[in-house]
């Protein structure tokens, strides 16, 4: 069989990335597996066996994989940039009062630069992931679109490849759904595989409990912040908090306080250490900015601004609205509320299936606020 070219294939151990480097392999390129190893779970001091895709389980299936069809497969160790980058990034978001996607940050920033600096010296043309997500060349660009699986799409943690790295990624598995692969799979004799359970945690705080895992990566953290104060959404102290750093916008579970009703995270003040506290109509917001920018679609928003679907989390359907770009910034004005805006979080503009970009979420307004106003916000 004539190959297709080189491709530089990152292999997991589980499903989607395994079938994606078979398909590749069926249809004639040239494939090379590589594993990256991200993280070691026992440094963070947890107490929860490794697992996912950082366990040297994870990495042997992979290997065994490339064996049983005969391409090559490499271990590539990235632990010192992803800590620098990555948990260093979520550690941070969280002390300045933000809600990290860490997901989304390694990526835009470690998964992809790392595949392509190991392609450029394996002498690979392209690279592969097993995300569910399609990639198509229009008018100069390369566009990120959902995979037709919806249950399974992946596009919302794309928005930040680049131009240039989408040029040179391919991703089989956009135009498949997840029962699909599990069918291929069991075609090919790969029947480990579809048995083998999936890690839908972050992969260095695989016991969920984040908490546990900032009080140990800064261990000086909760003496600092511990005793700040849960305000009403009218000012009024109506309680105390264990610090800013460990609630999330939206967080109702684990307040460690009974308020009388139904209550929830409304903000997180860093400044004066305050959690402010409200019933869930108050988490209702018409509009937000976004920064931090990468556009897909287009090469630049209309001055008059577009029409889009916008999604403010990765299980989010998304809302209509009219975004408009200002200076490097995006403001969306929602056309319904939108519960629950996290700042931190990633902010992905849709037209139809299509990524037109995305951002961080810097933050969220009722119509009306100071802070629908540029300036004003700026100044804050």
């Amino acid at each position: 069989m004539e190959k297709k070219g080189r491709v530089l294939v990152a292999m997991s151990g589980g499903i989607d990335s395994s079938v994606a480097a078979v398909l590749l392999h069926e249809q004639g390129y040239e494939v090379i597996g590589m594993t990256m190893k991200t993280w070691d779970y026992a440094s963070s001091g947890g107490d929860k066996k490794e697992t996912g895709c950082c366990s040297l389980d994870s990495i042997n299936d992979a290997r065994h994989i490339a064996v049983s069809l005969g391409f090559p497969h490499y271990i590539l160790d990235i632990r010192e940039e992803f800590g620098d980058s990555v948990i260093d990034y979520f550690t941070n978001e969280y002390i300045e009062g933000r809600t990290p996607n860490p997901c989304v940050m390694c990526n835009t920033h470690i998964k992809w630069d790392a595949l392509l600096r190991r392609a450029d010296q394996l002498g690979c043309e392209f690279i592969a992931t097993g995300h569910y997500a399609q990639i198509r060349q229009e008018n100069g660009r390369h566009i990120i679109s959902k995979g037709v699986d919806v249950l399974k799409d992946q596009s919302y943690v794309l928005w930040g490849v680049s131009q240039e790295s989408l040029a040179r990624t391919i991703l089989p598995l956009g135009h498949l759904t997840k029962a699909r692969i599990r069918e291929m799979a069991t075609e090919r004799g790969f029947v480990d595989l579809v048995n083998k359970s999936e890690s839908y945690e972050i992969c260095f705080v695989p016991d969920n409990d984040y908490r546990g895992f900032l009080k140990r990566r800064v261990p000086e953290l909760e003496e600092q912040v511990k005793g700040g104060n849960f305000i009403d959404t009218e000012g009024k102290i109506i309680g105390k908090h264990e610090g800013y750093p460990f609630y999330t916008v939206g967080q109702r579970k684990g307040l460690g306080k009974a308020f009388g009703y139904p209550a929830f995270v409304i903000e997180i003040r860093k400044e004066t250490n305050e959690v402010v506290i409200g019933k869930v109509e108050d988490l209702n917001r018409t509009g937000m900015w976004v920064g931090q920018l990468n556009l897909q679609k287009y090469d630049s928003i209309p001055a008059e601004g577009i029409e889009t679907i916008t999604k403010v989390r990765y299980k989010d359907a998304g809302t209509a609205g009219h975004i408009e770009q200002q200076g490097d910034r995006i403001k969306v004005d929602f056309a319904f509320d939108v519960s629950g805006i996290a700042p931190g979080q990633a902010a992905v503009f849709y037209e139809g299936d299509d990524v037109v970009g995305g951002g961080w979420i810097l933050k969220s307004y009722q119509k009306g606020s100071v802070f629908e106003n540029i300036q004003s916000f700026q100044t804050t």
